[in-house]
């Protein structure tokens, strides 16, 4: 019985130790980035949409704040930034997100971080895709899946 216990407590311990490690990990890798300046933003031609029915109010709360949202809509590339403190978005093209890029620098590497996570997202989802199709082996135009009629019927 002793040394069940003091498996359980270094057991749990460890799982502390964990916890505690991947909070304080997650917690400092995010650091917020400054919130953009509206003349700014303006001045490299951004356009001010106000969020006038309760749906759009509620997606602009809902956007990351202080972070650009690329969005592609019948084909154009859009870059939109929110404010919901003001329940409106700053829309521009892919000119107006460099021109606002080139009074600040700092935020191409934040976009840059961004893509690559997102592509190593993309091909680990592939990956795992991949491994799923191979395992499963399943041929479709086949329902029984190999099985015989005897297998299926029991007999």
């Amino acid at each position: 019985m002793n040394r069940f216990s003091k498996l359980l407590r270094a057991s749990l311990l460890l799982i502390v130790c964990v916890l505690s490690v991947s909070a304080i990990a997650a917690g400092g890798s995010r650091n917020a980035p400054p919130p953009a300046n509206e003349s700014e933003l303006l001045a490299a031609g951004f356009k001010v949409l106000v969020a006038t029915t309760k749906v759009q109010q509620d997606w602009v709360n809902n956007l990351r704040p202080n972070e650009f949202r690329p969005m592609q809509r019948t084909g154009k590339k859009y870059f939109i930034y929110p404010d919901a403190s003001k329940t409106q978005i700053y829309v521009g093209g892919p000119q107006e997100y460099e021109a606002y890029l080139q009074l600040h620098p700092e935020r191409r590497n934040e976009q840059a971080a961004r893509n690559a996570q997102v592509a190593a997202d993309k091909a680990a989802y592939l990956k795992q895709n991949q491994n799923m199709e191979t395992a499963n082996g399943r041929d479709l135009s086949n329902p029984f899946l190999g099985a015989s009629w005897n297998e299926l019927m029991g007999w």
